[in-house]
């Protein structure tokens, strides 16, 4: 039985929640609240010094943070990361992506304006996260529109990671429109057993 700290509105979050239901895995989901401070607590601290979420705990009481490495943990041995080394490879060279160029600016850009209600004081700041961000969507776009999923012809992990911000863009600004690539994929990641929305 695993344990799961999370927001269940954070993206982060929402990736490992999603890679559990998928995988059938038997967890315990623990909300945290991060506007409450809730991860700078003791207990918290001494579970991840980073005083991040999501956080995972095995049965033993190992921790492992990041989304992205707890989903590779989650998924090896799986069909949702490829055995191939450099299927596998390219899985993480999508996970990178996503956390290095485009979760900093799609997801920032959310939390200002779903979170934080655009405060005019990081109106600069919301602006520019646009141009890295669609830059990043494009790059995603130009890939998809001739794979149906980012690794192997298959969905992985790497389209778990990816989705979990892409489909909530519009919520900080950014117009999927003249993405058609980018919005089939979406509608076949949703397509997938055992998913679940987001929150």
């Amino acid at each position: 039985m695993y344990t799961i700290y999370g927001d269940v509105n954070s993206g982060n979050c929402y990736k490992v929640k999603l890679l559990a239901e998928q995988l059938a895995l038997p967890y315990t989901w623990v909300g945290i609240d991060t506007l409450k401070k809730e991860t700078r607590s003791i207990q918290f601290l001494n579970k991840n010094p980073n005083g991040k979420i999501p956080l995972l705990e095995t049965e033993d009481g190992k921790c492992l943070p990041e989304s992205n490495a707890i989903l590779h943990f989650l998924a090896e041995g799986t069909a949702l990361l490829p055995t191939d080394r450099f299927e596998h490879a390219h899985v993480l060279q999508w996970l990178f992506f996503e956390q290095y160029s485009h979760e900093p600016y799609i997801a920032t850009a959310r939390y200002i304006v779903r979170y934080l209600r655009r405060p005019p004081e990081l109106e600069a700041q919301l602006q520019t996260k646009m141009i890295p961000g669609y830059k990043a969507l494009q790059v995603m776009e130009s890939h998809l529109s001739s794979q149906p999923f980012f690794v192997g012809g298959r969905y992985t992990i790497a389209d778990i990671g990816l989705f979990a911000y892409t489909h909530v863009a519009e919520e900080g600004g950014f117009e999927l429109a003249n993405f058609s690539a980018i919005r089939q994929w979406l509608e076949r990641v949703r397509a997938q057993p055992g998913f679940i929305g987001i929150g």
